[in-house]
């Protein structure tokens, strides 16, 4: 049964990367900052901060929700590197937009209780006022391969020789994702361990399903002066900044690494089927990042997705589910185990059947303009702004600003 799939479901779309014929020379001499947007404690920053001490850049972290707040967060990281720490908090009017996605799903069953979006976005208009040109964008879900409990890379006294290979290793794909960015608009480093795949495609395979892993947001080097796009507030919002918008994908890559394990990042391990409510938050970002890239994959033009279009892909993707229910079922699987997924899944179809042709529609259309309505904020954004006034510039005129804490290491003199 899994290799008849393929008629519902492709399991990789790793052929639509590509590189442009035209090379752009970034203007510095390598990674400006790494933005981790970040909703837990600064154990879990120690990744970046190791990395950023090793890339010699910026590290900025964007806090909420369950996270020490950003001056907590300063006083545990250490001294040594030059950090920029902001609080995040849903009740701030942010400089940004007036979404209409966002508009479209809220007050429906299609709205998401996370910031991460929101995190990105502010990454990305940050890094424009600071006149930054490449920034790696790190979750803090992402964890290097000697780190064991998932909680950073932490010298020990057993082995701090292996924790500062890791690092290093890892400090060095990122070097060579800013090679790759004379030709690409971004490059994601391999990211290894647990697939950090939908609660559907998990289901999948699971019960023998081929599917790979897809290039994502989670640990990403970006040109930041060719990004036009925006990460809309929606599952797979990467997938979805992604699109050229000219019917294929911006130049992007991936660090080859030919099989080596060093300097792979991983992805910290979650549980997929813990809650149905993860699958049911996933389907309308599923379905539509998905059935775009169905159209890629098969050559043809995002025009193509029109109503009549839609109609036949959430068949499709009905008919998808409920394969991977029958793998599930015929699974030899524990009970507990089996009702755990099957309900998770069975949550997927439920919000699948409140997505309609016509409403994907609309909100293609609003994705379209909220593309030219941030193409025009970007332009609109002072530039080589103070990092102090950074921070201020994020929130709306007349709005309270944000809470943030800032600490720049004194410039090394000069030796005589």
């Amino acid at each position: 049964m899994p290799g008849d799939q393929a008629r519902f479901h492709h399991g990789s779309h790793r052929k639509l990367l590509w590189s442009s014929p035209f090379h752009h020379p970034l203007s510095g001499n390598g990674i400006d900052a790494i933005i981790v947007p970040t909703t837990r404690g600064p154990a879990h920053l120690m990744n970046a901060m190791r990395l950023a001490a090793e890339l010699d850049c910026v590290l900025v972290t964007l806090h909420s929700k369950h996270s020490k707040n950003a001056a907590e967060a300063a006083l545990m990281l250490p001294a040594d590197i030059d950090l920029l720490a902001i609080d995040i908090v849903s009740s701030a009017s942010y400089r940004m937009p007036h979404w209409e996605t966002s508009q479209l799903l809220a007050n429906s069953p299609f709205i998401r209780p996370t910031d991460l979006s929101l995190k990105r976005n502010i990454g990305i208009m940050l890094s424009r006022m600071a006149n930054w040109s490449c920034v790696l964008f790190l979750d803090d879900d992402i964890v290097f391969p000697s780190d064991k409990d998932g909680r950073g890379c932490r010298a020990t006294a057993q082995a701090p020789d292996a924790e500062e290979r890791a690092v290093k290793a890892v400090a060095e794909n990122v070097r060579k994702a800013v090679d790759l960015l004379e030709t690409h608009n971004a490059v994601a480093l391999q990211v290894g361990g647990f697939p950090d795949h939908s609660v559907v495609c998990h289901a999948y395979l699971r019960s023998g399903g081929d599917q790979e892993t897809f290039v994502g947001g989670g640990a990403m080097v970006l040109a930041v002066g060719r990004s036009r796009s925006f990460f809309p507030d929606v599952y797979n919002d990467d997938w979805f900044f992604l699109l050229n918008g000219d019917n294929r994908l911006q130049p992007v890559a991936t660090v080859s690494r030919g099989g080596q394990k060093a300097g792979v990042v991983e992805q910290l391990e979650f549980d997929p089927f813990g809650h149905p409510s993860r699958a049911c938050s996933e389907e309308l970002g599923e379905v539509l990042a998905e059935g775009l890239y169905w159209l890629l994959d098969q050559g043809q033009s995002l025009v193509e997705a029109d109503e009549t279009y839609w109609k036949w892909f959430l068949e499709l993707r009905r008919q998808f589910i409920g394969r991977v229910l029958e793998m599930t079922r015929a699974r030899p699987l524990e009970q507990s185990e089996r009702g755990r997924r099957i309900r998770s899944l069975n949550s997927s179809l439920e919000q699948l059947a409140r997505i309609d042709p016509a409403f994907c529609m609309r909100y293609l259309e609003a994705w379209e303009r909220d593309c030219t309505r941030w193409q025009r904020h970007l332009e609109g954004l002072p530039a080589r702004i103070d990092w102090p006034e950074i921070p201020r510039l994020l929130t709306g005129r007349g709005e309270p600003s944000l809470t943030w804490s800032l600490r720049i290491r004194p410039p090394v003199a000069a030796s005589a």
